[in-house]
């Protein structure tokens, strides 16, 4: 069996002329963010201490809905939710990062200290961790309709291809270290390469129901559901977890 061979359901989208495909073998695991729970980080060498977990670069922005987002949301994040909320407001939240596909620079939030400007570090009184996810929970909300795109989405990654027909290929997949482009390869820990991190009590596409019903829609969702619970189907363990049950 190749080692890193996972299962995959897809389907015609009933309403469009689309075919999902989704990663079963990931949206079955028990994989799960341990950000402050033996997350090393993304940086060259083991920063478990540091506590910045994907955070390490900062946001980058998909669109100015997306900039507009996290624009809303800063008005009701408060200095005991952020550590750097002075610097936010003095300076702004928001960088000109490294160029994009169109030649333009991408729009990333600021770095302060060496991560991005709404990572509380540990000791802060209001919490380690993003100040937007702290300050969306704190009013009972979600943090997905507070964060930048990136930051919900990852460890999941949505990516559409058209053919030359128009046909579009849906492929809702696990976000591997080729996604973060050139430097991913020199990350020295990537959480679903990781069994550490495959501890979660229910499988990804229960934890991230949110999350993947604001990717696909909830027909769509519901159907995945009832694709990867049918009785007649056992899925593939995920590669990491395999790897570890043979020592």
């Amino acid at each position: 069996m190749t080692k890193n061979l996972h299962e995959w359901i897809s389907f015609d989208d009933p309403d469009e002329d689309r075919t999902w495909m989704f990663d079963a073998t990931y949206l079955m695991s028990s994989h799960r963010c341990i950000f402050g729970e033996g997350c090393q980080g993304v940086l060259d060498a083991d920063a478990t201490e540091m506590m910045q977990g994907c955070c390490s670069y900062g946001a980058h922005f998909v669109d100015d809905d997306d900039v507009q987002t996290v624009v809303k949301a800063f008005v009701r994040v408060r200095p005991e939710h952020m550590q750097f909320h002075e610097k936010a407001v003095k300076k702004g939240f928001l960088a000109a990062g490294e160029p994009g596909d169109d030649g333009e620079p991408v729009t990333t939030t600021r770095l302060v200290d060496d991560a991005c400007i709404f990572l509380n570090r540990p000791g802060f009184e209001g919490g380690a961790g993003c100040a937007l996810h702290i300050a969306a929970m704190e009013a009972g909300e979600r943090p997905l309709d507070w964060k930048p795109n990136v930051c919900w989405q990852v460890p999941m990654r949505l990516e559409h291809a058209t053919d030359e027909t128009g046909h579009v290929v849906s492929q809702l997949r696990e976000w591997k270290r080729r996604d973060w482009g050139d430097g991913g390869s020199e990350f020295h820990w990537w959480c679903t390469e990781a069994p550490e991190a495959f501890t979660g009590s229910e499988p990804v596409y229960r934890s991230l129901r949110d999350e993947i019903v604001e990717l696909v829609g909830t027909p769509i969702y519901t159907r995945l559901v009832s694709e990867l619970e049918r009785d007649s189907w056992i899925p593939l363990p995920h590669p990491v977890v395999r790897k570890g049950s043979r020592g």
